[in-house]
């Protein structure tokens, strides 16, 4: 049996449910190196895509470069900036919120204020992005939230609340899956992607930490923003996932 290993058929029907679900739909993400990768995907299957950023210089240079319909900037523990990046977009087909800095810092030590930014820009900052878009969020559209690996495993080095907040989203996507319906309201949930955030949270030893890490992983790396990317567009165009939780982490929850 020969097999054309060029064109792989699912791939393709794939990619053909992603254009026809995306083609000409409004799509909004909020967040940063992930959020770009999902963007630059959900373009290629013919959304008009918006991105919203911390950084004001860096959406709009992304924006440029890569063509799409529009950006804004918003600090997403700040709500009055989420409510004016989204009082003009008239409607809204898909919604992906996936802010969100590592924050970290043990319970007895940390300032409180610190910790709580963990639920400021995850929580609240979806919800508010939530509220703002109100009945412009389209009826047969999707929300995307984010986790993250540290809700299935926490550990002793500062995250315990960080681990909650990322916990949360994945309770509050199946909260609304119900509350909102029938919008679908779907939490990627990501292990370790090679991003500027680890370089951030492990500072110089990030080369030999990076290094550990791996070699606890199943697949001995880290994951790709594409590859998060890709899950996030997945959830867009899927119209059977709702109040679902996505795990893609390289096997880290079973290590």
């Amino acid at each position: 049996m020969t097999q054309n290993l060029r064109t792989n058929p699912a791939h393709t029907e794939q990619a053909q449910s992603q254009r026809a679900q995306l083609e000409g739909r409004t799509v909004v993400i909020f967040g940063g190196t992930s959020g770009l990768a999902a963007a630059i995907q959900a373009k290629a299957a013919g959304a008009k895509v918006i991105v919203i950023g911390f950084e004001r210089d860096r959406a709009q240079q992304s924006a440029a470069e890569h063509g799409f319909d529009g950006w804004r900037a918003a600090d997403v523990t700040r709500s009055e900036t989420i409510y004016e990046a989204l009082a003009d977009i008239p409607r809204v087909d898909h919604l992906a919120f996936l802010a969100g800095t590592f924050v970290a810092g043990k319970v007895r030590e940390a300032d409180v204020g610190h910790l709580r930014r963990a639920f400021d820009e995850r929580i609240w900052g979806s919800v508010h992005a939530i509220r703002a878009l109100g009945d412009r969020l389209a009826q047969d559209g999707s929300i995307t939230l984010v986790s993250g690996w540290l809700a299935d495993r926490p550990n002793a080095s500062g995250t315990a609340v960080l681990a909650a907040a990322v916990a949360g989203m994945e309770a509050l996507a199946r909260g609304l899956a119900l509350e909102l319906a029938p919008r679908r309201v779907n939490a990627l949930s990501p292990g370790p992607i090679d991003t500027p955030l680890w370089a951030k949270a492990l500072g110089e030893g990030r080369d030999a930490a990076v290094a550990a890490i791996k070699e606890t992983l199943p697949l001995h790396r880290f994951g790709t923003p594409a590859e998060a990317g890709a899950a996030v567009v997945f959830l867009m165009s899927n119209g059977w996932m709702t109040g679902a939780t996505l795990h893609v982490d390289g096997g880290v929850r079973l290590v």
